[in-house]
């Protein structure tokens, strides 16, 4: 069983594969590229950059994740997103911490850049995940399709040094991810017996955006958070129950 194993899920990650296996390789025991059918060339590259990889037809976030965790025999995993990189501090930070015998999962912090721009404020720093895992005390919830939650049998922790997170290089790809997620907020709320009313349509945006550019200091992005706040209050706050509302589930 090898100590910890960095493990990336992919689907044409081509752009991003090469450089992020290149800032693991030199400190995890192994890296694994847990692939969910790519058609560009990611499998190849991971091949050439020393990686293993591993095919494993697309379910949901959820059940890759805890695929790979009932599969790879290695003490601890850490999860690692193509468009993410490790840096040296934070590869010195992991190899003391996993020496904890106590510690179920670590949450880490993760610097996030939007279309360039470094945020500092909106939630997204320091935007900790819980990646770093005791792979027989964690377990995810397979209820939760995407934005999945980790369970842990044990205590956890937080790591000081971050990821870096290479998020929307440009705004065509941001507006891709927020439509897929629109739609899955719509579905959990349809699974939760929500209708949508008049008001929804209107409140639910406002606080969205009051959340964002407010509680959460997106205004310390200055323009960058503003329009990120109205965007986000609009996939977020009105789209869903648009989507709702096609589905024919009426207003009331």
């Amino acid at each position: 069983m090898k100590r910890l194993t960095a493990v990336i899920l992919t689907r044409n990650e081509a752009k991003h594969i090469t450089t992020c296996i290149a800032t693991l390789l030199p400190w995890a025991d192994a890296v694994v590229v847990w692939d969910s059918g790519s058609t560009d060339a990611t499998c190849d590259l991971a091949h050439l950059a020393g990686a293993l990889v591993v095919q494993r037809p697309f379910d949901d976030y959820a059940r890759q994740r805890q695929a790979a965790l009932n599969t790879i025999a290695s003490e601890w995993i850490l999860f690692v997103d193509a468009d993410e990189r490790a840096t040296p501090e934070l590869a010195a930070e992991v190899g003391r911490v996993i020496q904890e015998p106590d510690i179920a999962g670590y949450w880490i912090p993760r610097r996030n850049f939007i279309v360039g721009h470094e945020m500092r404020g909106g939630g997204f720093t320091p935007d900790y995940q819980l990646r770093l895992l005791r792979s027989a005390k964690a377990h995810y919830d397979l209820t939760r399709e995407v934005h999945e939650i980790v369970q842990l049998d044990g205590a956890e922790g937080y790591l000081s040094q971050p990821l870096i997170h290479l998020n929307y290089v440009d705004w065509a790809q941001f507006h891709r991810k927020q439509i897929g997620y629109a739609r899955y907020e719509a579905h959990i709320l349809a699974q939760r017996g929500i209708r949508p009313q008049a008001h929804n349509f209107v409140l639910q945006p406002l606080r969205e955006f009051y959340r964002r550019f407010i509680s959460l200091a997106g205004w310390r992005d200055g323009l960058h958070g503003l329009r990120l706040a109205l965007l986000l209050a609009w996939y977020y706050g009105f789209v869903p129950y648009w989507h709702l509302l096609k589905k024919g589930e009426g207003v009331r």
